[in-house]
């Protein structure tokens, strides 16, 4: 997905002419922590509410603060991911999307990059998920899609991500079904560290074995 198919044309943008006053206010009324500023269309950059919150003089242009803009964006044929860590870097709930002349198309809210973190990560599909740990070194793609594969099912989505004080490699596979306790078993037979895993498996297992309590507590 494409930064552009994201864009948020409700969103306002401040010229340099409108005033600290009037910037808060649609700060305040669009619930955002920054807004765009552009001249004759031309993105010049972001300001934030807490830079407008410590000007004393309200009706003050918002020109005369520009040195406090953060200069923020994306281009509209860059990777939706682009923007969210855009997002991560500077901390603002916008990111704006500019084009090849530095023109502001608009900007893409936090909410929306969250959706389509969403469904990039398949979030809307059924399914189990099994979090394992290991060294870098140990990592084969090859052979987990092969562990999941001999259980007759196939991975919807995997990531993968460093601890930063271990170095250890966490890998989150999404499995395309809920019973996922055969595959648990396989991983952990083939010497994975299996860390948790979410599916149906723990409730009907505890189902089972509180019913085999049950049937002993009877039989004494």
């Amino acid at each position: 997905m494409l930064t552009v198919e994201l864009i948020n044309s409700n969103i306002p943008r401040l010229k340099l002419q409108d005033t600290v006053s009037k910037a808060l206010q649609l700060i305040n009324d669009y619930r955002v922590t920054h807004l765009p500023v552009i001249q004759e269309e031309k993105y010049l950059g972001l300001i934030s509410e807490e830079d407008l919150l410590d000007v004393e003089e309200e009706k003050m242009p918002v020109e005369l603060l520009q040195e406090n803009f953060i200069y923020a964006a994306v281009g509209e044929n860059e990777h939706f991911l682009t923007a969210v860590n855009c997002s991560n870097q500077f901390d603002t709930t916008v990111v704006p999307v500019i084009n090849e002349e530095k023109e502001l198309q608009g900007v893409i809210t936090t909410p929306d990059l969250l959706k389509a973190l969403g469904n990039f990560a398949g979030t809307n599909e059924i399914g189990g998920i099994i979090v394992l740990e290991m060294e870098r070194s140990q990592f084969a793609i090859s052979e987990i899609s092969r562990i999941v594969e001999s259980n007759d099912s196939h991975i919807l989505h995997l990531n993968t991500t460093v601890h930063p004080e271990t170095g250890m490699l966490t890998v989150t596979l999404h499995i395309n079904k809920k019973e996922i306790a055969a595959i648990v078993a396989t991983f952990e037979r083939y010497d994975y560290d299996v860390i948790y895993y979410f599916g149906n498996e723990k409730f009907e297992n505890e189902i089972h074995a509180n019913y085999h309590h049950l049937m002993n507590y009877l039989d004494i």
